[in-house]
């Protein structure tokens, strides 16, 4: 199974005019991500876990599918645009599936976020700094449509958030958490070993992630 490495986002062409706004694929910790997991629950969702949609937007390999398909969420969905990562996620995600790892239903789509057709009802969408500015506004404006009869039914999960000021500006979107959540030891050393060895060194690494919950609360009038 592979969910580690890193590629640049200058590699990861796919044709579609969003391409130049990716960042680069790298696995979340799953030190970072078991924290904000657990940050989430605190900020009394909308709806228990068992009722609840997890997406993944910029998916990658699937590292995060893989880690919230351990919890009882209603199903959880990654999307990808790279369809090399989606190959790579798919594989990953079958032999999660065979190692009895997989606690919800899991399925990967080969998909732009910005397009995806996103399930009604409780969701959290996850990010892992998967793309710039330009993509982040336009997400957020298709969430805002979906989602703008179900005040409470969205919460984002945005690990190494930054593109935070664009979240900021989006109207109908609350803030619940903002801290740096620490790597663990093992984490922080397997991260170490990976920038170490890139070719021209251009992603640095801290001993933590900015992350932050938001939570959509509707535009009133």
């Amino acid at each position: 199974m592979r969910t580690s490495g890193l590629v640049a986002g200058r590699h990861l062409k796919s044709g579609h005019a969003h391409d130049r706004h990716a960042t680069a694929y790298y696995g979340v910790a799953p030190s970072v991500f078991h924290k904000v997991m657990e940050h989430w629950p605190k900020t009394r969702p909308a709806a228990p876990i068992e009722q609840t949609v997890f997406i993944d937007a910029g998916a990658g390999m699937g590292r995060a599918v893989l880690l919230a398909a351990e919890m009882p969420f209603r199903q959880v969905i990654g999307v990808e645009l790279h369809p090399a990562l989606v190959r790579v996620a798919r594989r990953n995600v079958a032999a999660w599936r065979k190692a009895g790892r997989a606690q919800a239903p899991v399925r990967m789509v080969e998909a732009d976020a910005v397009e995806f057709a996103f399930p009604a009802g409780p969701t959290v969408l996850f990010l892992f700094n998967p793309f710039g500015a330009v993509v982040m506004r336009r997400l957020l404006k298709r969430l805002a449509g979906v989602f703008a009869e179900q005040p409470g039914a969205l919460d984002v999960l945005y690990v190494n958030d930054e593109q935070v000021g664009v979240l900021e500006q989006q109207k109908g979107l609350v803030r619940l958490f903002a801290g740096k959540v620490p790597r663990s030891r093992a984490d922080a050393a397997a991260d170490k070993q990976i920038l170490d060895n890139q070719a021209d060194g251009e992603y640095a690494s801290a001993p933590h992630e900015d992350c932050s919950i938001w939570r959509w609360m509707g535009v009133q009038g």
